[in-house]
């Protein structure tokens, strides 16, 4: 059998990872791509946070409070960035799904325990979760696809552009060095929250 609290364990180490590799691409990292990686490392620990096993830390009720304020108040910074393109409609998505666990994980009746250890039915509203559960099946479908050739041409010798020669975003602060500024490291930290936020939607 597939233990819950080994599931737990997993999705919140992958969020964990994916939340620090956020912020070594902040730091490699100026501008939009600066603030988008700050949102994702947010919603990453978030998500590490939420997904610990109910054994080892048992959560009071108003910690989803807390969850849905701290998510709310990134829907609402997410909105304006709706202008500037990009990301910024994946974010404020992310942003709402995380939001809309947290009222449901917290919704009387609901099981007291975390996503990845389930104990009963959450009180999800099934017509939104199977929508959030379409946009992130593809949206890991294209990122799985695009992450496929970016990775295979990450390697060629003419670098000498950047990573904005590599494909990544111009984000006007100086050209950024390092592989924390690679732009399939962002591709892949996306995808992985991607498939833990399936993960996460599953249970509800």
């Amino acid at each position: 059998m597939w233990e819950p609290a080994l599931s737990g364990w997993l999705l919140c180490a992958l969020c964990a990872v994916t939340g620090l590799s956020c912020l070594l691409r902040m730091r490699a990292s100026a501008g939009e791509e600066r603030r988008g990686a700050g949102a994702e490392a947010v919603m990453g620990f978030g998500m590490a946070v939420m997904a610990l096993p109910a054994a080892v830390l048992t959560q009071p009720g108003w910690s989803w409070a807390v969850y849905a304020a701290v998510f709310g108040g990134a829907t609402l910074h997410a909105l304006p960035a709706l202008r500037r393109g990009g990301h910024h409609l994946h974010h404020l998505i992310g942003s709402l799904a995380m939001l809309y666990m947290a009222v449901a994980m917290g919704a009387p009746g609901a099981h007291a325990g975390h996503p990845a250890a389930v104990a009963g039915p959450a009180g999800g509203i099934p017509v939104l979760t199977g929508a959030l559960l379409l946009y992130y099946v593809g949206y890991v479908l294209h990122a799985g696809t695009r992450l496929v050739p970016v990775a295979a041409t990450a390697g060629r010798p003419a670098t000498a552009g950047g990573p904005a020669a590599a494909g990544g975003p111009s984000t006007g602060g100086g050209p950024s060095t390092g592989w924390a500024a690679r732009p399939e490291l962002a591709l892949a930290c996306r995808l992985a929250m991607a498939l833990a936020m399936l993960a996460m939607l599953v249970t509800l």
